[in-house]
């Protein structure tokens, strides 16, 4: 269990360094530089999960750390299920609380939306033509994790968005996403490289997002100057989900 703390206390605190010297804001016109650097670590957690479908030893990571958290485990918390968007959905209450971000109720959810497309078409198509079977042997769309990625989108909304007011928040934000995908694999549903795969199309969507709003906005969105909508927790059949209804 120690091995498996550690290589996860270590990586999230290279990652919050990293995310803290990083300076990948909206661009303010088409001239300014797409940087690549920004693509680094969501990139070397991607290639991480995809290498792990592959690799015996990383699947033996998987196995090991798997055993490791199953030896303490007594029953399953599923405050992953609620986590997974507390990050995201921090951004507005912040913002009804009268602590502003970058971006105006538009503009924000022109991102959030973006991002959210982005990172559900992706994960869903990789489980659809992928065949992991998760460890609990319930199905075989374990990778990536939905969750997970589901929550570092929106960590990654929650640090662009509040950087510039305090870093902090940004790196609660972090906790919790990193929170989730350690309950992900608590709770027997996903691999350490589901994880990992997850969390990287998660910050990966809503950097994608913000390098894509100008455009949007300038293409999409060029004529509606008032934007409103909600967003709201949904529950189906003992799911639970959180809806978006946008009006422009």
């Amino acid at each position: 269990m120690k091995k498996t703390v550690l290589f996860i206390l270590l990586f999230f605190n290279l990652f919050i360094n990293a995310q803290i010297n990083q300076n990948d804001t909206i661009p303010k016109n088409k001239n300014v530089k797409f940087k690549y650097d920004a693509l680094i670590i969501p990139s070397v957690l991607i290639g991480f999960g995809f290498v792990g479908l592959e690799s015996h030893s990383i699947k033996d990571l998987n196995s090991d750390t798997k055993n490791e958290l199953g030896e303490h485990i007594d029953e399953k918390i599923t405050i992953d299920d609620f986590s997974q968007y507390l990050p995201f959905v921090s951004v507005y209450a912040l913002n009804a609380a009268g602590i502003k971000g970058k971006n105006n109720f538009k503009d924000r959810t022109i991102i959030l939306a973006t991002s959210y497309l982005i990172m559900g078409g992706t994960v869903n198509l990789v489980k659809m033509t992928g065949n992991e079977m998760r460890p609990d042997g319930t199905s075989n769309n374990s990778f990536p994790s939905g969750h997970t990625a589901t929550a570092f989108m929106g960590a990654e909304f929650l640090y662009q968005e509040y950087k510039d007011v305090s870093v902090w928040y940004g790196i609660t934000g972090y906790v919790v996403a990193t929170g989730t995908g350690l309950f992900r694999m608590y709770n027997n549903r996903h691999w350490l490289t589901d994880v990992s795969a997850g969390a990287g199309i998660g910050i990966l969507s809503t950097k994608i997002a913000y390098w894509l709003h100008p455009i949007i906005k300038r293409h999409i969105f060029k004529d509606s100057d008032k934007l409103s909508g909600v967003i709201v927790p949904t529950y189906n059949g003992g799911k639970i989900g959180m809806g978006m209804a946008i009006r422009f």
